[in-house]
């Protein structure tokens, strides 16, 4: 009888139904590539629209055509547009403005499109808020200055905290689930 060792046999490479001959390559969405020139194209388009006062149709439209398949500096222009239209919409307007985007077609796709952007501009902001406040102290502790960094970072925060709260009103805890779960990022 032949010496085995049957602890060295990989048994998932015998089974149809295993995670190891799944290809994982399907499991992420195929997006389009888009150049930094489109973004900036549209980027202008969407500014233009804003400084003709139709903060609506500005936040649909950069909503609507989220560059995917961009490289990074062409989502981190897309991401400034956005956080652009979002502070210049007042706050007694949130609501109304959510409230026809999500009644429109589209409309979940869209909300979930301003989640993800939301939570990436949090994430930019505290990155960068927190990077240059970080003192060393002799007793190996760091200090975290929380005022004086004159960046205004608590402000585009407080923006975007504000719109997340209104979101969740209007979209649902759902919504969040499904940024999160999505592999598709912006």
């Amino acid at each position: 009888m032949a010496n085995v060792n049957w602890r060295t046999i990989n048994i998932d490479a015998l089974d149809p139904d295993s995670p190891a001959n799944f290809d994982l390559t399907s499991l992420a969405p195929s997006v389009a590539p888009v150049s930094t020139a489109d973004v900036q194209s549209l980027a202008s388009q969407i500014r233009q629209l804003l400084r003709g006062g139709d903060n609506e149709g500005a936040l649909q439209g950069a909503l609507e055509n989220p560059p995917y398949g961009a490289d990074d500096k062409g989502k981190d222009i897309h991401l400034a547009t956005v956080i652009e239209i979002l502070q210049s919409i007042r706050q007694s307007d949130m609501s109304p403005i959510l409230s026809r985007i999500y009644s429109a077609p589209g409309g979940t796709e869209a909300l979930d499109v301003l989640m993800k952007y939301i939570y990436k501009g949090m994430a930019q902001t505290s990155a960068t808020g927190t990077a240059r406040n970080v003192t060393p102290q002799p007793t190996g502790f760091s200090q975290i200055h929380a005022r004086g960094g004159g960046e205004g970072g608590g402000q585009a925060m407080s923006v975007l905290l504000s719109w997340h709260e209104k979101l969740v009103e209007i979209a649902g805890p759902g919504s969040i689930v499904r940024v999160m779960t999505d592999r598709r990022t912006v």
